[in-house]
């Protein structure tokens, strides 16, 4: 007779009605736990102490590269023969550039070499078209 009734009672209701055990709850809770985890680490962008740790240094040692390219190009296009040293930066093959640009003392720092920071500047310098001018806010004032 039970079992007719519960052929007569909406799906709705049957749910309603279930009362699980507390070891149905229990591996409900950790299996819950471990999907958490494994979407999380999958697919929700969390990362390990160490995984966050190795992030931060790389973007720390990239942020000061970019810096030390920016004031290499600076260097670089403050002498009187910028021009004829952009022209011979742009006949080297890409892979010379970082070296003719370390050889110029440009990306040298005290006594430090910025890793990344020559070829960065390499780069920077070849991209451009020509030597900008500069016009300093005496000239624009006066």
């Amino acid at each position: 007779m039970n079992q007719a009734n519960n052929d007569r009672k909406s799906l709705d209701q049957r749910i309603s009605d279930y009362r699980p055990s507390k070891k149905i709850l229990a591996w409900s809770i950790v299996i819950s736990a471990i999907l958490t985890t494994i979407f999380g680490f999958i697919a929700g962008g969390w990362v390990t102490g160490g995984s966050a740790r190795l992030m931060a240094t790389v973007a720390a040692r990239d942020a000061v590269a970019e810096l030390a390219s920016t004031e290499c190009v600076n260097r670089f296009l403050g002498g009187t023969d910028a021009a004829q040293r952009l022209t011979d930066l742009k006949a080297l093959s890409s892979w010379q550039r970082d070296d003719f640009v370390k050889d110029g003392g440009w990306s040298q720092f005290g006594s430090e070499e910025v890793v990344g920071a020559a070829v960065m500047c390499a780069d920077k310098l070849a991209a451009m078209d020509g030597v900008p001018e500069t016009t300093s806010s005496a000239a624009v004032e006066g």
